[in-house]
């Protein structure tokens, strides 16, 4: 699906479309295209791109790009697919239930779930919060656990 939907694999073309979106939430993917889990989380972008479109832009970052490494390292990116989210150039947080507000890991398992993420995230920006609470029941979340090191 990367065909599809737009692939940022230098750190300037991440920084200007953090910078230049507005009034619409950035869902920047981070993960491979070789990777099947990927390819099946990029597939309910894509079908999700068009219903929210109004108020999101999709984009996928190659994580194997030497540029993106900056963020791979800031956001702590271990586990593929990773989905970060922006608004008017903020990082936007999730209380999904995990440890880790920053980022979404995993795929969907609905695009009506991606959807629902998208448009919680998008109505608490527009009110002016940083961080919002998850839409989805805790049985459609998925489920990690978080390995410190040197802790």
């Amino acid at each position: 699906m990367e065909y599809l939907l737009p692939t940022l694999s230098e750190k300037r073309e991440v920084d200007s479309l953090i910078r230049d979106t507005i009034d619409k939430v950035l869902v920047l993917r981070f993960g491979r295209s070789s990777d099947a889990v990927c390819l099946q989380f990029d597939d309910v972008l894509y079908k999700s791109a068009r219903d929210v479109s109004r108020f999101a832009t999709v984009a996928l970052v190659d994580v194997d790009s030497e540029e993106i490494q900056v963020y791979v390292k800031y956001f702590d990116i271990t586990f593929m697919p990773s989905t970060v989210f922006f608004f008017n150039a903020h990082h936007m947080k999730m209380d999904s239930g995990s440890a880790d507000h920053t980022k979404w890991v995993g795929t969907f398992q609905r695009k009506q779930d991606f959807i629902d993420v998208v448009e919680a995230i998008y109505r608490g920006a527009m009110k002016g919060k940083l961080i919002v609470s998850c839409p989805l029941p805790p049985e459609r979340i998925p489920k990690f656990q978080l390995l410190y090191k040197d802790v």
